[in-house]
């Protein structure tokens, strides 16, 4: 009886262990999830994807009315630029406040996570350092310093190299406007640990 039962418990145990195994998830399995949500988006939203030299060729520009985005292959984001943005591209060795209005979407989950743009005159402000061709910067207001701390995403960093971030002064003049799509490993911390890919539209203007 006292072996029957031993061989009951240890079969008991496999089984469990079995089940702990095939039911968990691992990174890989969840950056793949990623690549076919991210690839599920692309195709839904009917967007067409250009490589980086095509980019070049074109001046470094997306054409809206082709639905086009680059994927900057180094980063793994891709870009829409909907509004190169008028002034000034951030020079070398300057620091900028710079005024940002945004939405988030979160393309995994297929839902909105955040959002200024029904605040009027509300901005979020991230303050940018550009060193070469490095900009690195960090939230001071805003919901996403409220929502997920001053550090900010590495992809929302991708356009400036490619876009003017300048004031409009004048009716021609329009601010920068871009869209992104951002892998968690160019994300906030959240979709960091969590592994999902957002979407953002966002537009850069400096502060006066």
């Amino acid at each position: 009886m006292k072996k029957q039962l031993s061989l009951f418990f240890s079969l008991l145990v496999l089984a469990c262990s079995l089940a702990s195994c095939s039911e968990g998830e691992t990174y890989g399995d969840k950056k793949e999830k990623e690549r076919n949500a991210i690839d599920d988006f692309l195709r839904d939203s009917a967007f067409n994807v250009i490589d980086e030299a095509t980019f070049v060729n074109q001046g470094q520009q997306t054409f809206a009315d082709r639905r086009q985005f680059v994927y900057l292959d180094r980063k793994g984001v891709y870009m829409q630029i909907m509004r190169p943005g008028c002034g000034d591209y951030i020079a070398d060795g300057e620091q900028v406040n710079v005024l940002c209005k945004y939405t988030e979407y979160n393309i995994l989950s297929k839902s909105f996570l955040s959002s200024n743009i029904s605040s009027g005159r509300y901005y979020d402000k991230m303050l940018v350092s550009r060193t070469n061709a490095t900009y690195t910067a960090s939230f001071t207001f805003g919901v996403m310093y409220s929502t997920y701390g001053a550090s900010v995403p590495a992809g929302w960093l991708a356009p400036l190299p490619y876009i003017k971030v300048g004031r409009q002064t004048s009716e021609d003049a329009e601010i920068a406007r871009v869209r992104l799509i951002v892998p968690h490993t160019q994300g906030h911390a959240s979709a960091s640990s969590s592994v999902y890919p957002c979407f953002y539209d966002i537009t850069y203007q400096r502060e006066r």
